[in-house]
Parts: structure tokens; sequence; C-alpha cells
């Protein structure tokens, strides 16, 4: 018997995964006063079902679920059902999260919350099977309790939904110090610094590299904040393990081998075992660190990744406008990793005599690694491998190197993992990041351009007004959704970056007129820190904030950072107060749990060590520039000028000479000017 195709009102989103439930016999609805009016009207409860277009349990709950004729009568008959795609709305995300995480003490997605018509939850869950499993009640069990529980029980239900209102309502004041009577020249010591270390040192996986244990997630700010802290303290434990780290990474199957480009995650302690999706900003985290990495060591391994990862961006990650997707699925042809993965067998079909050192080197066999195929990974590195070979490293290179294009091809005509195509301000944000750091690294002129591209492509993709507010996500020519605190803080970090690169003024000045649109909108006098949601978002039921440096930095911690930097560059000693109480209220947390606050510990540094102030005055200035662009040092600001330029504070007084002259200097006062790049080296090499 044919089944009727039901449409629902998500025909009209463009979220990829609104629309991959736009078929469901659910009468799904997106967030919005279409819906809350409804549920009022009706009185009815409703649903809010949350998750992403590479969630794998989300599709497996909407095949189970959400597709049943008999299941969606019920859910249509006595809920209003909303669907949200998190990535849209972290915002709302975020509230129902916590209070899914405050009722059953853990969370996920998707992510099912029961709310009252005004929008307060009162239960809540992750995925439901079909019948009760896993120790979990069945979906159709949970929807006939809730709605009993709202339909006979109203006033147990009210009383549930306020008090979990209230204590997610108290619950952002949970890692912040009161920061009265606190002098930060007191606060901001070594003592503080070697604790947050230590703390973070007592997390190293010293088997396999990075943290903890499966699923093993990159870590990126955690790895910068080693690199940082061994450059201040000489501490050569720190840089084994943040290099340690990223060698493993390259080196497992969590790095896409033949294409480039990381997955979210491994599963398995040794980084061989990813799940599959790729997400733009995991990439963009790490392209940053490594490109650090790189200017340390000048590593070749280090090059390589950085080219093939960006490539990958480019080829696979990258809209023709200029803006950057949001992530590949881990599944193709409904198979998790399917596009990924070989057999022994096609491989000695493709590579011929070839293919006994190719599957020797990436830890192919017969049987292979991973239910049944391969997924390709180095046991070893080249120098090892070739030296057991009795081989030139230079040979196994070139060899390698052509079997892997050989194989991309071939990859290359497989059915594709599916692309989430939505455009986000803050992830695209962090990829111009990426680029100039990159740029920095390898000085290849295309990734500066890539760049600039990006942030006039968000220019005038994003702009709501003419005052300057921004959207959140764009597709197709539409942009919507009020941007959030993480898209300006990364927007300025990223404008802050390119200025570094380019020292365009414009780059710096809209830095300012966006951090002064933050401290407009975001900013809470009551505890110095700001909230996710800007103060014209009327659609959420409270402001939250945003603390923890989890799969990306926080919002809070960007900021801080942000404040520090300009704080200098403009002399604005208001911001720089405003960076410091920051880190003060948050001080506490950040030494206790710095995996979770590592970005902020990376502010500490910046505390404990003040930022260097790097002014180059005259007609190589941009030369100059570059070239000390070049070198590792984790905590400077750059201004560069041809000519005298008495607007900035770094730059006043110092008049362009025939020399071009580069002056250090610390809270403005500089040591006796340098005329070259070799010179500053060498003091740099003595500090």
């Amino acid at each position: 018997m044919a089944t009727h195709k039901h449409t629902n009102r998500l025909i009209h989103e463009s979220s990829p995964y609104l629309l991959q439930h736009a078929h469901n016999p659910v009468d799904w609805y997106p967030w919005g006063e279409e819906a809350f009016d409804k549920a009022e009207r009706e009185n009815k409860p409703i649903l809010v079902s949350i998750g992403y277009s590479t969630c794998h349990w989300c599709h497996v709950m909407e095949r189970e679920s959400f597709e049943d004729e008999r299941v969606a009568k019920y859910m249509n008959e006595y809920f209003v059902n909303i669907k949200i795609d998190r990535e849209e709305r972290p915002d709302i995300d975020q509230i129902y999260m916590e209070a899914v995480q405050a009722m059953s003490g853990s969370g996920g997605w998707p992510l099912n919350c029961f709310l009252t018509p005004d929008k307060k939850p009162f239960y809540g869950g992750t995925y439901f099977p079909p019948k009760s499993n896993y120790g979990r009640p069945s979906w159709p069990q949970v929807i006939s309790r809730i709605a009993n529980a709202f339909y006979n029980q109203r006033d147990v239900v009210d009383e549930q939904a306020d008090k979990l209102v209230d204590l997610i309502h108290k619950s952002d004041g949970h890692f912040v110090n009161d920061i009265e009577g606190l002098k930060s020249e007191e606060v901001f010591t070594f003592d503080l610094l070697e604790n947050t270390y230590y703390k973070l040192r007592d997390r190293f996986d010293r088997l396999e590299g990075g943290f903890g244990n499966a699923p093993k997630f990159p870590g990126s700010m955690a790895i910068q904040f080693l690199l940082n802290y061994n450059h201040f303290t000489e501490n050569e434990e720190a840089l084994f393990h943040a290099l340690f780290s990223l060698d493993k990474m390259i080196e497992g199957g969590i790095y896409d081998q033949l294409g480039g480009g990381f997955a979210r995650y491994a599963t398995d302690r040794a980084w061989l075992i990813p799940h599959f999706e790729k997400m733009l900003y995991d990439n963009a985290l790490l392209v940053s660190v490594i490109s650090e990495a790189y200017k340390m060591t000048k590593r070749s391994l280090y090059k390589e990744t950085l080219i093939e990862t960006l490539d990958f961006v480019k080829r696979e990650m990258t809209s023709e406008e200029g803006g950057f997707y949001s992530a590949q699925d881990a599944d193709s042809e409904g198979v998790e990793g399917k596009y990924y993965v070989w057999q022994k067998s096609e491989i000695e079909e493709i590579l011929g005599e070839d293919a006994a050192l190719f599957t020797a080197f990436y830890g192919v066999s017969e049987g292979g690694n991973w239910e049944h195929t391969n997924i390709l990974w180095r046991e070893q590195n080249y120098e090892q491998f070739a030296k057991q070979r009795g081989m030139m490293e230079a040979d196994l290179k070139e060899k390698l190197s052509t079997c892997r294009q050989q194989l991309f091809e071939i990859r290359d005509k497989r059915i594709k993992p599916g692309l989430d195509d939505k455009i986000l301000l803050d992830w695209n944000a962090l990829m111009v990041k990426a680029y100039a750091k990159a740029y920095t690294a390898l000085g290849n002129v295309e990734y500066k351009n890539i760049a600039e591209r990006n942030l006039a492509f968000i220019f005038s993709s994003f702009s709501k007004n003419e005052e300057g507010y921004l959207y959140h996500t764009y597709k197709k020519g539409k942009a919507q959704y009020n941007a959030f605190l993480n898209d300006y803080a990364f927007l300025i970090d990223s404008l802050l970056e390119v200025y570094f690169i380019t020292f365009k003024e414009e780059y710096l000045t809209k830095a300012k007129f966006y951090t002064n649109l933050v401290l407009e909108e975001f900013f809470d006098e009551a505890d110095g820190l700001f909230y996710y949601t800007s103060s014209q978002q009327e659609d959420v039921i409270l402001r939250k904030k945003d603390m923890y440096d989890s799969a990306v930095p926080s919002g809070n911690s960007t900021m801080m950072h942000n404040l520090q930097r300009l704080g200098i560059l403009l002399g604005n000693e208001y911001y720089k107060t405003l960076a410091k109480n920051m880190l003060l209220s948050l001080k506490d947390s950040i030494s206790q749990y710095p995996n979770s606050f590592a970005r902020w510990a990376n502010g500490l540094l910046n505390e404990t060590y003040s930022i260097k102030e790097i002014a180059i005055v005259g007609e190589e200035a941009m030369a100059f520039g570059k070239a000390i662009n070049e070198l590792f040092i984790p905590n400077k600001v750059i201004m560069a000028t041809r000519s005298d330029d008495d607007k900035y504070p770094l730059l006043a007084g110092k008049k362009a000479t025939d020399d071009t002259k580069i002056f250090v200097c610390k809270n403005y006062s500089c040591n006796l000017p340098i005329t070259s790049v070799a010179e500053f080296k060498k003091q740099e090499m003595n500090v």
C-alpha cells in the first residue's frame, strides 16, 4: 500500500537538517511565533527536538520514530512539535540542553525536550528507541506519559518547569569568583600558571597523545597552551606533549590520509577509528595550532598537513561566493565511513606492484583494522619506515604520494558523504583566522587572499542593517537569525589576525566597531561577562552566558583576548581592565579545569608575561612585518606603517626615516630601535 508523502512547514527552511525532516508525517514547525501561538491557543505542550545534519543518532531516531505514521499521529494530536538545527540556534540548544542535563545527568543529540506553552522545560532526554531498550523507555511510552502528566497533573508540571528555569538561571554563576578586593598583580603570578599547567598535565595520555581516554577530541586550544607555556618557561615536557599529540593525530585515522582534513574525534584511544564527520571548526582550530607548531619546529610533517588540510577546505568546503560550508557527514549511502575505507584487494588492484609498500606503510591488512575494512593510518613515521626498508626518505615520500593520488582519484568517484552547506558566521571567522595563521607559517599569498576574500564575503552577506548588526547563518542568498556572541567575538579575533598580516587599517577600525557593539549589546555590568544572546533576541526564555572552551572557544574567552589586544592597539585602558577582570572572575575554574578553559588559560599567560608590542616604521615595514610574523612569538601585537602615524599610541612619535626601524615595547615603553630582522631574531632568542 502506498503511503501518502507528507510535507510539513520545514519545507520552507534552508537548513539541511530541517529539510531532512520536511517529509516526516510529524507536523513539524520551525521555532517561531506560529508554533508558540498554537501551543498557547490550544493549551498543548511543546516538543522541541534538536539535532544537526551530521548527527548519527538523529538520523536513527528519525527513521525509527518520526517516520512512523502512528507515532506521528499521536505527536500531532497531543503536542506542538518544533524541530531545531542546533548550529542555527545554539542559544536555544544551550538552554534546553542544560535542562536535560539537570534532569538526567547527561546530554547529547538528538535532544528532545518538552516545554509548557510558555516555553519552560519540564522533561527531556536524548535518543529514545522505538521499543524500550538499553535501559531507556520507548519513544511511544515517553510521549504518552508526558501527555498524561501535562493534561492530568498540570500543577506538578508547572512547578517542575519553574524549578528548572530557576536552576538554569543560577547556573551561570557556578564558575565565577567574586573579584571584590582582588588585585590582578597579586593574582596573575607564575604559581597560578604553573598550577594550571600541572592540572592539565594530569590529563596527558602519555601513550597515545592528547588528553584523557576515548573518545578522543583534538584539544587544539590545550595544545596551543602547551606550546605557549613552553615558550615562556622552557618546560620541555609541555612542548613534547603538544608535538607528540599533533603527530599522533596526523598519523592516525582521525586524519584523512588521502584527502586531507580531520574528522570530529576518534572513538578509540589511539586515534585510529574516527567518527568520520568533518567539521569546519575542528579543521580551522587545528590549522591554527599546527601553523604555530610549524613555526617553532619547521617540521615537514606539519607543512604537509597544513597544505593538505587547506586544499581539502578549498576543494570541498568553500562556496563559489567565498564562504565556508559547515560540515561533511560521517555516512555515505547510509553507512558510516563507507567513503573513506578500503579492502586490501581494492588497493592491490589499483596500485599493482606498489601496493605492498603502500599497504605496509598505511597499516592495511587482509582482515582490516575496523569492521573488516581498512582505515588508512601511519603506524610509523616516514623516517622510521624508510630506515627499516633501506630506502631514502625522499624516495619513499615520492612513491607514497603517487599512490595516494591514484587512490584519491578512485575514491573521488564514490558516492560522497552528505554536505551541510549552510554557512555560519562564527565558524567562518575561525577559518579566516586559520588561513591568516597558515599564511604566517608558510608565506603562501593565496592563504592571505582567501582570508581577505572571506571577510569581504561576510560583510556583504551577513549584514542585517545600516547599524552594522549581523546575522548568524547564510545560505543561497538568504541570511537569518541575529548573530550571537561567538559570531561577533570570533569575527573580531579574525579581523585582528588579518590586520596583523596586512596592516590595513580598515580591519582594525572594524574590530573596534564590533567590540563596541558587543559591549553595548551583550555585556552584563553585574559580573563583567558577556551574554550569549544580544539584548535584541526576544524569543528565548532567558539569556545565558557561555564560559566553556569546548569544541569551539567560548565567546567570553575570545572577547577577553580581543580586549587584551585591542586595549594595547587602541590605547584603551577600559578594555584592558575588562579583560583582567574577566580573567580574575574565572581564575579558579581555569586553574582547576584547564581542559575546559584552555583559551582562558592562554589569556592567563598574556597577563602573567604581558603582551609584546612590536611597532615597525619605515619603507620596508611590510616586509619586516611579514618576516617577524614567521617567528613563533605567542603573545604579540604588531603594527607596521611606511609613513608617520600618530593615530595609535604604539606608533605615536615614531618617525619614518630612510632606515626601517623595529621598536619592541612593553606598556608603550620601548627598547632602542632595531634596524634589521636578523637583529630582532637575535634579541628574541636571548629573551
